[in-house]
């Protein structure tokens, strides 16, 4: 009976019937805002210091690049670590992996903040993004176990809608923080936040992952699972330019703050306004793809959200090479680049995940690895090519706006139609 069961989430049917039935169990739990929750400390985790990346080059007498280890091995960490939490989620539960999770993050935010080195500090970046990794990857988790996957993109955008409220306020306090406190007060901040949402999972979340795999962690389990999601063309269809997508922001995450208050001469404490009002753009295009998707469906959405990216990109290079090089030009061209992942992230997480109910957390895990190892790449050629002027970030943020742009519109043909979501 029990075989039987597990056998019919494999079918798509199946798997709805199994979602309804599990909301039913879940409804009074806080199952939305702990997915915010979660969703909120991977920005949480990097805008609440940003201000403070030139304060550290200056406090620890290292040049930028060393200084974006910290964002890069972040972003390494967090990448990696999916591929294990994934599956550890899909054998022992939710529950677990999230408690073990937070409970780390606490503790290397606190080691964080009392660093006395760039060594150290790179060290507990690099613990931290094991610890903000398990909270993502069981929100994405948790929304297909509970929700039927044709309502996901719906309980996506508008739990990323809230999200946005995280980088919109965080660079702001961060600012704040660093001006009035230090860069070591953005970290124990973090510690306070997770000490907050330990106590809430402990107290209000249940076990969602109701089908558990125990072969989900055995060497032939994983292989079989990721076989199966990397060898599926839809996979790669929606992750890989959701992917590009999360990388043309991530070029602003890891180089605007050099070159706005560096080159630019943006003064500190404004940084975390300008930072704020490009990430209005995510929140605003996550309210526009819900409007979109309702009236065109995924891949007209899919490519509206990539000509934006184009757009905004090609904008920036355009103004650079024309001589525009004051700071009032970054926070709009942000906006535009935030606000077309705004409408691209929301469609790439739901159909990325949502073909894989007996693989939820295995396919989270890997499309979560992808878009980390893009912004891996893109944080490292950003550092790189730091030298002191506007060009690299503009040349770098075109060329991304440009490869989104293709893989919106080359890899749908690798499957023969739409998804049915």
């Amino acid at each position: 009976m029990t075989k039987n069961v597990i056998k019919s989430v494999q079918t798509p049917k199946a798997a709805m019937n199994l979602s309804a039935q599990a909301i039913a169990q879940f409804s009074t739990a806080p199952l939305f805002f702990l997915i915010v929750a979660f969703l909120m400390l991977q920005p949480l985790s990097t805008d609440l210091y940003l201000a403070s990346l030139p304060s550290l080059a200056a406090a620890f007498d290292v040049p930028a690049s060393t200084v974006q280890l910290t964002l890069s091995i972040f972003v390494a960490g967090f990448g990696g670590a999916q591929l294990i939490i994934g599956p550890l989620s899909d054998r022992f539960g939710r529950r677990p992996v999230v408690i073990t999770g937070l409970s780390l993050y606490l503790l290397a935010s606190l080691l964080c903040g009392a660093s006395q080195s760039m060594g150290m500090l790179i060290i507990a970046r690099f613990l931290q993004a094991l610890g903000c990794c398990s909270a993502v990857i069981i929100a994405r988790a948790i929304v297909r176990d509970a929700y039927d996957p044709q309502d996901s993109i719906k309980v996506i955008s508008k739990a990323s809608s809230w999200v946005s409220a995280a980088p919109l306020l965080g660079p702001i306090l961060g600012s704040f923080l660093q001006v009035n406190l230090g860069w070591r007060a953005a970290f124990f901040v973090h510690a306070l936040l997770a000490a907050a949402l330990l106590i809430l999972v402990i107290l209000r979340l249940p076990e969602t992952n109701l089908y558990k795999d125990a072969k989900a962690t055995n060497v032939s389990g994983l292989l079989r699972n990721y076989r199966i999601v990397l060898g599926a063309p839809v996979f790669w269809v929606y992750a890989l330019p959701g992917a590009l997508s999360y990388g043309s922001i991530f070029v602003f995450i890891s180089g605007a703050s050099f070159v706005l208050i560096k080159v630019l001469l943006l003064p500190t404490a404004w940084f975390g306004y300008c930072f704020a009002f490009g990430v209005s753009g995510y929140l605003s295009g996550t309210v526009v793809c819900r409007r979109l998707h309702a009236r065109f469906g995924t891949k007209i959405t899919m490519r509206m959200g990539s000509s934006l990216s184009l757009a905004a990109g090609a904008t920036f290079l355009a103004m650079t090479l024309a001589g525009m090089q004051h700071w009032a030009m970054i926070p709009p061209i942000m906006f535009m680049t935030m606000g077309a992942h705004g409408i691209n992230f929301p469609i790439s997480q739901s159909n990325s995940v949502s073909p894989f109910p007996q693989q939820a957390g295995t396919a989270a895990g890997l499309m979560g690895a992808l878009y980390m190892l893009v912004a891996f790449i893109i944080g490292s050629i950003v550092g790189a090519t730091h030298n002191g002027t506007v060009y690299p970030l503009a040349i770098i943020a075109c060329s991304m706006g440009s490869v989104i742009f293709i893989a919106a519109r080359v890899l749908p043909a690798l499957i023969p139609a739409e998804q049915p979501l």
